[in-house]
């Protein structure tokens, strides 16, 4: 009754404990089993003495100095030749030099044919260029000549020896007040191809004793200068008006004696105004009529 009692009385295993004496019971696996006998030096199941079961398959055997494992040759790859487009350096040698010179003069050459074609259509660009200049100044003159004829001075005339080419004309100046008052004179004006980004080029035709045109006809105004310090000079927003203006100016408000282009005029002026006053006169009836 005792004993009985003791094993109706013992707890039953554990769902945990189960499992762990399952496992302990279960036989080795095969695999387990050769690594084991590896271990020891023993043999393996499927061997005489091993202790595996009789259905057990054979292990391969194992080649001499591995560990049963196949190791995977790896191919060589062939070594990779030159880029597309690259060529090879050249070897050294006595032609090394000859092959380097020939490379460079033909890749000068064909960089001289690329330039060559670049630079071909700016061949003719000056004339385009100027032909281009020449139809924004014509368009310009076309709107300032009508403009000057509507706003000319009552002692000017101004002519145009050819209709069609408005960048050429004559300015006749004729005074009524002053020292040049009763004299004719007459001015050309020339409107260049850069126009109006520089002044027209003005010449006095007529021979003249005046502190501020030269008997060669060059004239001294601010307003035809093409660079001045005092920003008196030319400018792309002036016109042939105030051209016109300016030079029929020189006989009257702009007559200057301070900053002289005829040295000689202006210090004759300083000396004795009456006979300067004679000399201009003796120069009107012989030029200026």
């Amino acid at each position: 009754m005792t004993l009985r009692h003791n094993l109706t009385n013992t707890p039953a295993p554990s769902q945990p404990h189960k499992m762990a004496a399952a496992r302990a019971e279960r036989p080795l696996p095969c695999h387990y089993a050769n690594i084991s006998r590896d271990l020891r030096g023993g043999r393996g199941c499927g061997e005489k003495g091993g202790g595996a079961t009789a259905g057990a398959r054979p292990l391969p055997a194992r080649r001499a100095g591995g560990c049963g494992r196949r190791r995977s040759r790896r191919r060589r790859r062939p070594c990779p030749g030159p880029a597309p487009g690259l060529a090879l350096a050249p070897q050294p040698g006595p032609d090394a030099a000859l092959r380097l010179k020939a490379a460079v003069m033909l890749t000068l050459a064909s960089k001289l044919k690329r330039d060559d074609g670049v630079r071909g259509p700016r061949t003719s660009s000056p004339a385009s260029d100027s032909t281009r200049r020449v139809s924004v100044r014509d368009k310009l003159l076309v709107k300032e000549v009508a403009e000057l004829e509507a706003n000319l001075p009552c002692t000017c005339k101004v002519n145009f020896p050819d209709p069609n080419k408005l960048h050429y004309f004559q300015l006749t100046v004729i005074p009524d007040e002053g020292y040049y008052q009763g004299g004719k004179f007459q001015f050309e004006i020339e409107v260049p191809d850069a126009y109006n980004m520089v002044p027209p080029k003005v010449k006095c035709l007529t021979r003249i004793w005046h502190p501020n045109i030269t008997e060669m006809g060059e004239i001294c105004l601010s307003l035809l200068r093409e660079h001045s310090i005092d920003g008196t000079g030319w400018a792309p927003t002036r016109t042939l008006k105030d051209v016109v203006w300016g030079l029929n100016s020189l006989f009257t408000d702009l007559l200057n004696f301070d900053d002289p282009l005829n040295i000689e005029a202006a210090e004759h002026h300083l000396r004795d105004k009456e006979d300067f006053r004679n000399k201009v006169e003796d120069y009107i009836k012989r030029y200026a009529r």
